[in-house]
């Protein structure tokens, strides 16, 4: 099994109610769970968001927490519901309605990564996905959740960046401002899971650094955003999904010689984000 549930990055100064965590960047495959799989060491790790533990973790340097996945998402998705189950995964499953994505084989137990390519050639037993469930699943979320009441406790709010990175084919049709293809698409689900001003500040200082910025298209965020965030009790969770061909070679899963330049510049909008954090009001909204 991945050896811990989740890393915890803090500061030395807890000092914003800002909260920053990486569900997806897990990159430790078990030896076994790789042999059983129908891929590769390295096509496995094809929805992985690698390195966005690194991009992200100078978040502790101003005074917020990181939270950082210790299982990779192919093994097991922490931005999933635990009962998002798939019965064509699964054994002992029934299909509860229509899902789509548990239909599309990206339950809480993945099916498939990247392109629909499947994981295994056959069932898991319920047993076993329940065992990956409370091992990994349950102590990230009650930790995340432990984070972010302990901001409200000190600040009176709390702020959740879910940091995600997306390949560049997903932006590919999207276009902006003269035709730019979004680099940084920030989900709130379209203003329900976080106060617009702070969706506002956010995409003010990813554009500052000259990232360009989408809202909610292609990604509006998924079961993190959606099960945090709760603007009118001033807690707030933002989605930040960023282009990995800024900083990868997308093919080779490696760093670009790029990669330290946007690191820098992530840099300077971490420390932005983290100030808003700081702010002592904030009308309530509705949600």
């Amino acid at each position: 099994m991945p050896t811990e549930s989740y890393r915890i990055l803090m500061p030395e100064n807890r000092s914003s109610s800002v909260v920053f965590a990486s569900p997806h960047s897990g990159c430790d495959y078990p030896e076994w769970f790789v042999r059983r799989s129908l891929l590769n060491a390295h096509s496995i790790r094809s929805s992985e968001d690698a390195f966005v533990d690194q991009l992200f973790d100078s978040a502790v340097d101003n005074g917020a927490p990181f939270l950082v996945a210790g299982a990779p998402r192919a093994f097991l998705d922490l931005n999933r519901a635990s009962d998002e189950l798939d019965p064509a995964l699964i054994h002992g499953v029934r299909k509860v309605g229509h899902n789509p994505r548990i239909a599309s084989g990206l339950g809480v137990i993945p099916r498939v990564v990247a392109n629909s390519r499947s994981i295994y050639s056959g069932k898991l037993t319920l047993e076993e996905a329940n065992r990956r469930i409370d091992a990994y699943w349950r102590p990230y979320h009650t930790k995340l959740q432990g984070l972010l009441d302990e901001s409200h406790q000190m600040f009176g709010e709390a702020i959740l960046i879910d940091c995600h990175s997306m390949p560049r084919e997903a932006v590919q049709n999207v276009s902006r401002e003269a035709g730019r293809r979004p680099e940084v698409v920030l989900g709130d689900r379209f203003g329900a899971a976080a106060h617009s001003d702070v969706v506002d500040q956010i995409a003010a200082a990813f554009a500052e650094a000259g990232f360009a910025v989408s809202r909610n298209t292609p990604f509006a965020g998924a079961y993190v955003t959606q099960h945090y965030g709760r603007p009118s009790r001033r807690q707030h969770a933002i989605q930040v999904e960023i282009d990995r061909s800024l900083y990868m070679d997308e093919k080779k899963i490696q760093p670009n010689a790029d990669f330290e330049a946007v690191r820098a510049r992530l840099r300077r909008v971490i420390a932005r984000i983290t100030d808003i954090g700081r702010e002592e009001e904030r009308p309530l909204a509705a949600e």
